[in-house]
C-alpha cells in the first residue's frame, strides 16, 4: 500500500489527502510525522526527504516529496486526465495555477498565518503581519478575477488539480483572523468546492 507521511494539519499534507479521496485511492497515512512525537529532523526521515518537510509519499521503492509533485504523480498513476489534462495547453493552464500557489501565494501568507494562527514567537512583528496580510489579499484578488472570468473553476469550466492546491490555501485565507476584501467569485467557488465530500472532510473541517 502507498504510504503518506505527515501531520494532517499541514496544508501540504491536506491537499494530498483531499486528492486521494477524490481519486479515490487508499493510502496508509502516518499522521504523526512533523509532530513532537515524530520529528522530521532525524536521519531516518531525512533519508526520505533531505528538506525535513512533509508530506512524503512512499509507493513501494519509490519515494517522493514536494506536495504538488506528489499530486501530479498520483493523478498520472491513476490515469485521471480530467484532473491534469494531457493536452499541452490545457495541462499548462492547470500547472500555471499550481505553480502560482506554491511560489506566490504560499510566500504571501506565511508570516501572517504563523503569527496569528500558529502564534509563532518568531512571527510577531505587527508591521510584518500587516504586510503579509496585504500581499495575501492582493493575490487573492488575482484569483478572484480568474474565477470571475471562468465562472466555475480555477483553470476553466472543470474541476482540476488547480482547485485542490488553491482550495486549501483559500480555506486558510478564509479562516485566518485578518481583514479581508469581499470576493464574491472566490466565495461562490468555495461553495462549489464544499459540495464535494472530500473537501468537507479534509479541508473544511475546522482546521486552518
Amino acid at each position: 500500500m502507498i504510504k503518506l507521511l505527515g501531520r494532517p494539519t499541514s496544508i501540504n499534507v491536506r491537499k494530498v489527502l483531499w486528492l486521494c479521496a477524490e481519486l479515490p485511492l487508499q493510502v496508509a497515512h502516518e499522521s504523526e510525522w512533523a509532530t513532537p512525537s515524530q520529528p522530521t529532523k532525524t536521519p531516518q526521515f531525512q533519508a526520505l526527504n533531505p528538506n525535513a518537510l512533509v508530506p512524503v509519499l512512499i509507493d513501494g521503492d519509490f519515494v517522493l516529496w514536494e506536495s504538488n509533485t506528489i499530486c501530479r504523480y498520483l493523478v498520472g498513476r491513476q490515469g485521471r486526465d480530467d484532473l491534469l489534462p494531457r493536452e499541452p495547453a490545457a495541462r499548462a493552464r492547470v500547472e500555471q495555477w499550481m505553480d502560482w500557489q506554491a511560489t506566490e501565494l504560499n510566500s504571501a501568507w506565511r508570516y501572517a498565518f504563523l503569527g496569528l494562527v500558529r502564534h509563532s514567537p518568531q512571527h510577531q512583528d505587527r508591521q510584518a503581519i500587516a504586510d503579509s496580510a496585504a500581499q495575501w489579499n492582493r493575490l487573492m484578488q488575482i484569483l478572484e478575477r480568474q474565477l470571475d472570468a471562468t465562472a466555475a473553476y480555477a483553470a476553466g469550466a472543470s474541476f482540476t488539480l488547480a482547485d485542490i492546491v488553491l482550495g486549501v490555501a483559500a480555506q486558510r485565507w478564509r479562516m485566518t483572523p485578518i481583514e479581508r476584501p469581499v470576493l464574491p467569485a472566490v466565495q461562490a467557488w468555495l461553495e462549489r468546492l464544499a459540495r464535494r465530500a472530500p473537501f468537507r472532510e479534509q479541508v473544511d473541517n475546522g482546521v486552518a
